[in-house]
């Protein structure tokens, strides 16, 4: 069998879909307790964009050692492709990314992984203006509202007087900006993944957004006393093991197939991202609230998605 009708059954797409969202939801958990091993406060700025670089470094390596040993292609690229991929690397890992991990130290693990979807919902939005063919119609936009209320109803918190606004600048906003980061490396990377191997696409976007990254942060190590732990070097491996495997599926799968019946399975990120950290981070639960809120995001990325796979 090919290597297009391996990735263009509807089992194998589901099947690698969900993995790479199931491998995206662990991040969340993965960080929080990856910032408590290596005893980060929430103020660490520096140190967690140098862990984000050397994160994605790493997995840029990973994706490089599939291509050249398990796939025995080249991993040469012209140079016209150089400023291209260095632009995605820039929006797709360096800003999404100094805005999650920064985001991510300052809101719990389940909203964290709720808000994060808000990127599905502004994909949609902004590829009505970007795309002839991709505009609002009434099905994404009930998918939109039924998920922006979703994101809406986590920042809600109980508190003994009610309910209160639970935002901050640098934990919630941060987090919107990675999404909005996110949007524009989405749009970059389906650019480019149909003229340039996706896994090759992949490789050079983690490549160049570490290396951003880790400029970045690198004066953390001689400003800030870091002690990592054993299991932090266990966590960070399979950190950089996720982000390769996880943006490698993905992009092979964007390539071989119509995007909404890819994207479709991205309302397991949240589902994941919340089950794993109420699962392994102390004091995260799983409230009725964060249930109501995590179907209404879980449906609203369904809804907009699954339109989006239609006749296109």
């Amino acid at each position: 069998m090919s290597r297009t009708k391996i990735f263009t059954n509807k089992y194998v797409v589901a099947i690698l879909a969900i993995i790479a969202c199931v491998l995206w939801g662990s991040a969340f958990p993965v960080l929080k307790v990856t910032y408590s091993e290596l005893g980060l406060d929430s103020s660490d700025t520096l140190s967690r964009v140098l862990l984000a670089g050397g994160r994605f470094l790493l997995a840029s390596l990973m994706v490089f050692a599939v291509i050249s040993f398990g796939f025995r292609e080249s991993v040469k690229i012209k140079g016209e492709w150089v400023k291209p991929l260095l632009g995605l690397g820039l929006a797709q890992t360096g800003l999404q990314y100094f805005f999650f991990y920064n985001g991510v130290a300052h809101a719990t693990g389940i909203k964290s992984a709720i808000l994060n979807s808000i990127g599905n919902f502004l994909v949609v939005i902004f590829a009505h203006f970007v795309y002839t063919d991709d505009r609002l119609n009434p099905s994404k936009i009930t998918g939109l509202i039924t998920g922006l209320l979703g994101i809406l109803i986590i920042n809600w918190q109980p508190d003994p007087s009610g309910l209160s606004w639970d935002f901050t600048f640098v934990g919630e906003g941060f987090l919107i900006f990675a999404g909005l980061a996110g949007v524009v490396g989405t749009f970059q990377a389906k650019k480019l993944s149909s003229t340039i191997n996706p896994l090759i696409v992949n490789a050079y976007q983690l490549l160049f957004g570490s290396l951003l990254l880790l400029a970045f942060g690198l004066p953390a190590l001689w400003t800030q006393d870091l002690n990592p732990t054993p299991m932090f070097w266990g966590l960070f491996v399979y950190s950089a093991f996720l982000s390769a495997a996880a943006f490698s599926i993905w992009y092979i799968l964007l390539k071989h197939n119509k995007a909404g019946e890819v994207t479709f399975y991205r309302f397991m990120i949240p589902i994941a991202g919340t089950i794993l950290s109420a699962i392994f981070l102390p004091g995260e639960k799983i409230t009725l609230s964060v249930v109501i809120s995590l179907l209404l995001v879980a449906f609203g990325i369904a809804i907009v998605n699954s339109w989006n796979g239609r006749g296109k």
